[in-house]
């Protein structure tokens, strides 16, 4: 999107101020509503960069269009690090072991579930496309580096996809977060990129000017270091109310997800989509009963 130089000069100087690091995320363990942090990363301060324009991605081949598509409802479930929690950790609810992962991912395709990505969904409610009969979409939060090294070859072996929301400030390769040639790698794969911002702030206590950085960066520093265009934005813990929504529709995304507990239909906001956490120690059967069992709860609120 464009921007005036004026709103440019005076975002530069704020930029200073921002600080990277990962807040507090809201937990849906089982049903409960608790609330936790994902595991913190480094500060780093932003780069202005020129925003580089580039081609939409290409959509993986897909079905053709269908009535059924059209009206799909689509859990939206969330993952963190796929990996067992080192002692002491202070949130390991946030760690899914490797071996868990595959069970619960084999366990979805036994269901008949098949991986697809927002965009997938997104034309599919459009009528541009179709859908396999039980969607679901795999979300990737933060960018660690297992979600490569661990996720990827279990989606490969099913040839299924994830989405991956990468949070620009977030960890270095040298402290357990992914690198540009994993990034890379999980493109080539089908993987769909988008953002959470730049360093994963509490964008509601944000001023204007701050709050449409945080937003804008997350277009621009992956347009420049990816060469794709993000077009679905992840709110950083889940918090977000009218001014973040209205941030995020300005800087071009087509809609984004929250923590919320649901499943995304096409007659939903799409600025406020639900997604399901999964904790680590969910079972396969207790994650078809997470899934099954909110697939008729509320619409996430205005603001959260």
């Amino acid at each position: 999107m464009r921007r005036s130089r004026g709103r440019r000069a005076r975002a530069a100087a704020l930029l200073l101020g921002l600080a990277g690091g990962v807040c507090a995320a809201a937990v849906w363990p089982h049903g409960a509503n608790r609330r936790a942090q994902a595991p913190p990363g480094p500060t780093s301060r932003p780069v202005l960069v020129r925003r580089v324009h580039r081609a939409p991605r290409t959509p993986r081949a897909s079905l053709p269009p269908d009535a059924a598509s059209r009206t799909a409802s689509v859990p939206i479930l969330m993952y963190h690090v796929i990996a067992p929690p080192p002692a002491g950790a202070p949130y390991p609810g946030l760690y899914v072991p490797a071996p868990e992962f595959a069970a619960q991912m084999h366990t979805l395709a036994r269901a008949g579930y098949h991986a697809v990505t927002l965009d997938e969904v997104r034309r599919a409610w459009l009528g541009l496309a179709g859908l396999p009969r039980r969607p679901i979409v795999l979300s990737f939060d933060n960018g660690y580096r297992t979600q490569y090294t661990v996720a990827l070859p279990v989606l490969r072996r099913l040839h299924w996809v994830g989405d991956e929301n990468l949070q620009l400030a977030g960890l270095p390769p040298s402290q357990g977060g992914l690198s540009v040639r994993e990034v890379k790698a999980l493109l080539a794969a089908g993987w769909e990129l988008d953002t959470q911002g730049y360093s994963h702030a509490d964008l509601p206590a944000l001023g204007p000017s701050d709050l449409a950085q945080q937003v804008d960066l997350g277009v621009t520093l992956i347009e420049r270091r990816f060469g794709v265009r993000p077009r679905w934005f992840c709110y950083p813990s889940g918090r977000y109310d009218s001014a973040v929504i209205a941030a995020v529709r300005a800087a071009g995304f087509v809609g984004a997800t929250t923590v919320v507990p649901g499943w995304a239909d096409r007659t939903d906001d799409p600025y406020t989509l639900p997604r399901l956490r999964v904790l680590g120690g969910t079972s396969p059967s207790e994650l078809l009963g997470l899934i099954g069992g909110t697939r008729g709860a509320p619409d996430p609120p205005a603001a959260y």
